[in-house]
C-alpha cells in the first residue's frame, strides 16, 4: 500500500493502529505531528504521544504546508505518519482567521490538502494518515464549528479519494472500507 487513510471517532484507537502499520512496514519512520501546545493538558498529551513513539523515528512538527515540509526533510523514510488532519485544519483555520469568507477559507484549507496530496504521489515513502471523523453527530450551533465539520469533512474525502486503503475505526476495532490492492 501507498497510502492508507485511518479515520473514526476520537479515542478509537487511530494513532495506535497507524503507528503499529508502521512498525510492521519497517525501515526508517518520520513521525509528522501537526499538534500545537496551546496549554498545559495540550503539552500533557503532546509529550504521552513523544513517549510512546519508538526512539528511532524521527519526529516533524510542522502546523502548515505538510507537503513541502514533508518534502523538504523526509530524508530516507520509508514510512510516514501524519497524525493528524483534524488539527492540520484546524491549523489552517488559525493561520487564516482574519478570513472571514467562507470560500476563501475553503481555498485555503484545499490548497492544504493539495499540497500534500501532491507530495504522497512524488514521494516513494509510504503515508498513514490518521485523521478523526466529526460530521457524524449533532450540527454545530454556531457558524466558524459549522465551517470547520466541513472542511474536515472535505479533506477527509480528498484523501480517501486519493487513498489506497481507508480504515475506519469503531471502539477500537478497525473496518477497511477501501482497499486498492492492485497499487
Amino acid at each position: 500500500m501507498k497510502s492508507t487513510l485511518i479515520t473514526g471517532g476520537a479515542r478509537s484507537g487511530k494513532s495506535r493502529l497507524a503507528q503499529e502499520m508502521a512498525l510492521k512496514s519497517g525501515g526508517p519512520v518520520i513521525f509528522v505531528a501537526t499538534a500545537e501546545a496551546g496549554d498545559e493538558e495540550m503539552k500533557e498529551r503532546i509529550e504521552r504521544h513523544r513517549r510512546n513513539r519508538p526512539a528511532d523515528w524521527r519526529t516533524l512538527e510542522v502546523t502548515t504546508h505538510l507537503g513541502r515540509h514533508i518534502t523538504q526533510n523526509i530524508g530516507k523514510a520509508r514510512t510516514v505518519i501524519i497524525d493528524c488532519i483534524t488539527l492540520l485544519v484546524s491549523n489552517v483555520f488559525q493561520e487564516n482567521q482574519s478570513i472571514t469568507d467562507a470560500a476563501l477559507l475553503e481555498k485555503a484549507v484545499v490548497a492544504e490538502i493539495e499540497g500534500l496530496i501532491k507530495c504522497i504521489k512524488r514521494s516513494d515513502a509510504r503515508f498513514i494518515i490518521v485523521t478523526n471523523e466529526v460530521g457524524l453527530g449533532i450540527v454545530p450551533a454556531d457558524r466558524v464549528s459549522r465551517l470547520y465539520r466541513d472542511f474536515l469533512g472535505m479533506a477527509n474525502r480528498l484523501l480517501a479519494e486519493n487513498a489506497d486503503e481507508v480504515i475506519f475505526m469503531a471502539a477500537g476495532i478497525p473496518v477497511n472500507i477501501k482497499n486498492d490492492r492492485n497499487v
